[in-house]
Formats: C-alpha cells, sequence, structure tokens
C-alpha cells in the first residue's frame, strides 16, 4: 500500500510537471505570437481609419468606423494587376533562376572535392559578408559595359550564374544540407551505373525539397522588396513596391506643404504596406504547409 501511494504520489508530480512546463510554453508562444501578429493587426485597423479618426484622442487602435477610402486612393493612383504581374514575374522568375543555381553550387561544394575548395568556400563567405553598397558602382558599371541597364537581364543573369540577390547564403544552404545527405545513397547509385548528374537529379533533388522550398520563400521576398536596385538597374520597372513608393513620394510632398497632410498619410501608408505584402503573405501560406510536410517525408539524417 505504501508503495502504492508513493507511486500515485509521484505520478502525480510528473503530471502536474507536464502541466506546468506545457502551460510555459503556451504562454510563450502566445508571447512571441503577439509580438508577430500586433504589427500586422495594427497595420491593417490603422489603414481602415478615416481622416476623423486620426485626428480624434479617443480612437486608439479599433476604428469608430470602416472606411475603404485610402485602398480607393491607391487604386485610382496606380496599375494594380500591372504592377502585380510585373513584381511576379521579376521576383519569382530570377528567385527560380538563382535557386537552380544555388542549388548547382552547394551540390558541387559537398559531394566534389577539388583544389582551393576551401578557398571558394571562404570566397562565399567573404561576399556574404561584404555589404551590397560597397559593390553597387563597380555592378553598375559592369552592367553598363555590358548592356544590361535598362533590362531584366540585370536580375535574371547574375541569377543564373549564382551571383544575385544574397545568392551567398542560398550557396551555404545547399552546402550545407547536402552536407546532411548520406553519401551512402551516392556510393550505391554509382554502383547502379548512375552519373553524377542523375545522382544530382534523381537523390539530391528530391531529398532537398525543404531547402530548396525555404531558399525559394527567402528569394522571393528579397527580391520583392527590392526596390533600389529595382530602380537603378531596370529604370521604371513597375513593380508593385515600385509604384507605391511613387504614390507615396506624390503624398510626402504634399504633406510639406501641409502639415495635417501628414497626418492623414498615415493610413494611406498602412494601407499600402498592407497591399505590398498581401502576395507575399498568400505566397508563403501556400509553401508553408508543403515545406512541413516535405520535412516529415524526406526523413533526412546525417551519417
Amino acid at each position: 500500500m505504501k508503495v502504492s501511494k508513493k507511486m500515485s504520489h509521484m505520478t502525480s508530480k510528473k503530471i502536474w510537471k507536464i502541466r506546468l512546463m506545457n502551460l510555459i510554453a503556451y504562454a510563450l508562444l502566445l508571447i512571441f505570437g503577439f509580438v508577430f501578429i500586433y504589427p500586422i493587426v495594427y497595420m491593417v485597423l490603422r489603414s481602415l481609419m478615416s481622416q476623423g479618426d486620426i485626428f480624434n484622442p479617443f480612437v486608439h487602435l479599433v476604428p469608430s468606423q470602416i472606411v475603404l477610402d485610402n485602398y480607393k486612393l491607391l487604386f485610382s493612383k496606380m496599375n494594380f494587376w500591372k504592377g502585380l504581374t510585373q513584381s511576379i514575374f521579376l521576383s519569382f522568375t530570377s528567385s527560380a533562376l538563382q535557386v537552380v543555381a544555388c542549388g548547382f553550387m552547394g551540390y558541387g561544394l559537398s559531394r566534389f572535392d577539388f583544389r582551393l575548395k576551401k578557398l571558394y568556400i571562404a570566397l562565399v563567405i567573404v561576399s556574404f559578408v561584404i555589404p551590397s553598397q560597397v559593390l553597387m558602382i563597380p555592378t553598375y558599371l559592369g552592367y553598363n559595359e555590358l548592356g544590361l541597364i535598362g533590362s531584366k537581364l540585370s536580375f535574371f543573369l547574375p541569377a543564373i550564374l549564382g551571383q544575385g540577390l544574397k545568392s551567398s547564403i542560398f550557396i551555404l544552404i545547399f552546402f550545407n544540407f547536402f552536407n546532411t545527405i548520406p553519401r551512402v545513397l551516392d556510393e550505391a547509385a554509382q554502383i547502379d551505373g548512375a552519373s553524377a548528374m542523375q545522382i544530382f537529379r534523381r537523390i539530391a533533388i528530391p531529398l532537398s525539397i525543404p531547402a530548396i522550398i525555404l531558399t525559394m520563400i527567402f528569394s522571393v521576398v528579397w527580391y520583392w522588396n527590392e526596390n533600389y536596385l529595382t530602380t537603378l538597374y531596370i529604370g521604371e520597372a513597375g513593380t508593385l513596391p515600385i509604384q507605391m513608393a511613387s504614390v507615396l513620394s506624390t503624398l510626402e510632398n504634399l504633406a510639406n506643404k501641409d502639415p495635417n497632410a501628414a497626418q492623414i498619410n498615415i493610413p494611406v501608408k498602412m494601407a499600402s504596406n498592407f497591399i505590398t505584402i498581401v502576395p507575399l503573405l498568400i505566397f508563403y501560406a501556400i509553401l508553408q504547409k508543403q515545406f512541413v510536410e516535405s520535412v516529415d517525408k524526406s526523413g533526412i539524417t546525417g551519417e
């Protein structure tokens, strides 16, 4: 009886400990979730405010009346569908080319031994550390000599050569990911007579779906939000973020003449930010489930 009571007491104590740990975990999830979600909620609610709510000291977060005038103003001053199409074409094409190039480079560095291999890896790391602003002028001059300024090839060609936006970090992601794939799979395929390209296509690519989706998501986001280089290399590309920036610049000029306009522009700015990120949120929502499923299906373990 004493042993039974002691075991029951230990079991009850363990259950309460597990419940406490779960409570702490849920509390932390709620806190971090609030930190990430609150800016989006704030942005959406502010974008639905009227001018009266902006100047009303009793209105803080929730608008007294939902209005869509801010969105109507933006859509009236821009070509939304053209901007969306241009953004999707530029971002997704550049990202797809970049993922292919970085996948090849990461696989080559992971699977093949050659002279100065460590030097090449060091150069990839150094290229990630160097700020892009330092290379902006020589890159522009080089593109100008090649006749790429004003053309989307100024984004596509570097991407397919592994020199796109943040390509170095994607090469390192693929390099580390391919290192986790057991080499015995390659050796077994070589015994069956498979070439290096066949091993890459039939073994490495199916197992690297999580890395491909991860790099694709980050690449699309970086290309989507890159306004300065897009304007510098391509010019008036007409992408969605660039059109939004142009509209907000016009409103800023009006605000300089009228101090009250600065406050009125706040809901418009929030609306423009929300319109710009909605396609990215939809894109991530689609791939997020596939990313989780791909991790479960791959079951990759190191040797």
